[in-house]
């Protein structure tokens, strides 16, 4: 059995760590440098780095943060944020990154991961997923993109999916750093990018984002059994059990967390022990 992994994530801001609620009202975190040194030397499995900024000009700040984190870590780096063409790949692999993570230009343009993968191959390519509960009771969806509308590819409107979960309810993809809503069901949308090449879904929840009351249980198993590549659940963890309920629930390969880690409440150690404890198989 493949070990569970526990991977810190750094969003990135003017060259700086910050951590938000619900992708608003952002407090500094620190450098990120030094925060990825002490997550290698706790032994975190990997580490993800987001551009929040994502605007070209200040492409050279992630870039340089990349590098220099390179330089003094060994653990898998993945980055995301304002990736735009193959060229964006290919400079953030060459400045040590090991993995990138694709969101809105997959959703602009889906034929990109397929290129991408070929380019760079899968397991370089992970494609992330920013995702809100909806239901439409309580609202019309976004306004999808164009190529959306095409009958080749209905199921892949919220409006038009099957409804998940006992509440009537199914999720949203947004994009723009969750910004925009696109009227693309997530799990649908998790299934097409892995049958274009995607190595890895990152599963963000929208609702649970920094509020620390756990991961979207519901939504991270619906992904997790659509797909068959590996989930990464993200947004909600407040505890340990949160992250057990993710891995073990929601059937999640991996747990992304930043506020229980990035303010010191729980290490990647204890957070480890506590999973091996539960009979979670992990790297210690």
């Amino acid at each position: 059995m493949f070990s569970k992994r526990i991977i810190p994530c750094l969003d990135v801001k003017d060259g700086r760590v910050v951590k938000g609620v619900s992708f608003v009202n952002l407090k500094d975190a620190g450098d990120p440098v030094e925060n990825a040194i002490f997550y290698d030397q706790q032994g975190a499995d990997e580490l993800v780095f987001l551009d929040i900024t994502a605007s070209h000009e200040k492409r050279n700040i992630i870039l340089d943060v990349v590098m220099k984190t390179a330089e003094e870590v060994f653990m898998p780096l993945t980055v995301g944020g304002g990736i735009k063409n193959l060229e964006d790949i290919r400079a953030l692999l060459k400045a040590g990154s090991d993995k990138v993570s694709i969101n809105t230009t997959a959703v602009k343009d889906p034929g990109f991961i397929r290129q991408a993968a070929e380019r760079f191959g899968s397991q370089c390519i992970v494609v992330a997923i920013d995702a809100k509960r909806f239901s439409p009771v309580e609202g019309k969806a976004g306004a999808p993109p164009a190529w959306v509308f095409s009958e080749a590819h209905p199921e892949l409107m919220v409006s038009s999916s099957p409804l998940s979960g006992d509440g009537g309810s199914s999720w949203e993809v947004f994009i723009h750093g969750g910004r925009t809503p696109m009227g693309l069901d997530a799990v649908n949308w998790a299934r097409f990018m892995e049958e274009l090449g995607a190595g890895e879904i990152l599963l963000t929840s929208m609702d649970r984002d920094g509020r620390k009351d756990g991961y979207d249980i519901e939504l991270t198993k619906a992904v997790s059994e659509a797909v068959s590549i590996p989930v990464i659940a993200s947004g909600g963890a407040g505890t340990l059990e949160h992250l057990y309920e993710a891995l073990s629930r929601g059937e999640a390969d991996a747990v992304l967390a930043a506020s229980i880690f990035h303010f010191r409440e729980h290490s990647i150690r204890e957070a480890k022990e506590y999973l091996r404890d539960k009979g979670v198989p992990v790297r210690l």
